[in-house]
């Protein structure tokens, strides 16, 4: 049985770490499995959005697999390409929506916490209780979660290790939407679906600058902007928008 199954919808790739019996937990396999997925999906220009999910409807991912660690595995889980279950570090263009199918704790937060949009179950949970185990969140919590959510909170999540439900976390700005169970996957395709409409390199672009950006003062954000406007407007699709809408048809994005 496969520990990561991957399928594709038009140009939506779908990721899902198979290991429900471990609450996805990860191991070097998925490590390894995420890892080369997400290099070969990096490259592939019809694939335009990624959803990132788990299997069964108790956990996203419980983090790192501790007895998988313990037998020796941790070179794999930490360093496979991308860092940890091949994302943690990874820079990866195209927009990625996490389908959080239960709790997100420790690593399985920090997974969550890769992903540019997050759609949850009215059950998930998301923390970071490394401390209560003499541990630290190592795989971007601590990094993320203060640009992602006010910093106080931030703090909290990590100093008591206690989590939040997904309406919390959708009050604080954390994740995008709550949904039923039995929902989730319609409303997650329904949103990269909503972006895979777009022009891809615009989406790309977008999603690169408001990231750059994000880490810099504004002076040095126009100046990523400026380089930015003409990588778009001199391309293709930037020729392609335009006309379809003139002729009130439907884009064909060449992602160019």
């Amino acid at each position: 049985m496969s520990e990561v199954l991957r399928e594709r919808r038009g140009h939506i790739a779908i990721l899902t770490i198979n290991r429900p019996e471990a609450r996805n937990a990860i191991n070097g396999a998925v490590s390894r499995g995420f890892a080369a997925a997400f290099d070969e999906l990096e490259v592939d220009d019809d694939c335009w959005v990624v959803i990132v999910t788990g299997s069964g409807d108790k956990a996203f991912s419980a983090g790192m697999d501790l007895k998988a660690f313990t037998a020796g595995e941790a070179g794999d889980i930490m360093g496979a390409k991308g860092g940890f279950a091949g994302i943690a570090q990874r820079q990866f263009a195209k927009p990625i929506i996490a389908a959080v199918n239960g709790s997100a704790l420790a690593g399985g937060c920090e997974i969550m916490l890769s992903c540019d949009l997050v759609v949850a179950v009215e059950e998930a949970k998301f923390g970071i209780p490394e401390v209560k185990r003499g541990l630290i969140a190592g795989a971007g919590a601590l990094i993320r979660l203060p640009k992602r959510i006010p910093p106080a909170i931030a703090l909290e999540l990590a100093l008591t290790g206690e989590p939040i439900d997904a309406r919390r976390a959708l009050e604080l700005g954390l994740i995008n939407r709550v949904v039923p169970a039995e929902r989730l996957m319609d409303e997650s395709l329904a949103l990269a679906d909503t972006i895979a409409e777009n022009a891809p390199l615009a989406v790309r672009v977008s999603k690169r600058l408001m990231k750059q950006a994000g880490e810099v003062p504004d002076a040095e954000g126009w100046a990523l902007n400026d380089a930015a406007v003409p990588e778009v407007f001199g391309s293709a699709d930037a020729m392609e928008g335009p006309i379809a809408f003139a002729e009130k048809r439907k884009p064909n994005w060449s992602g160019k």
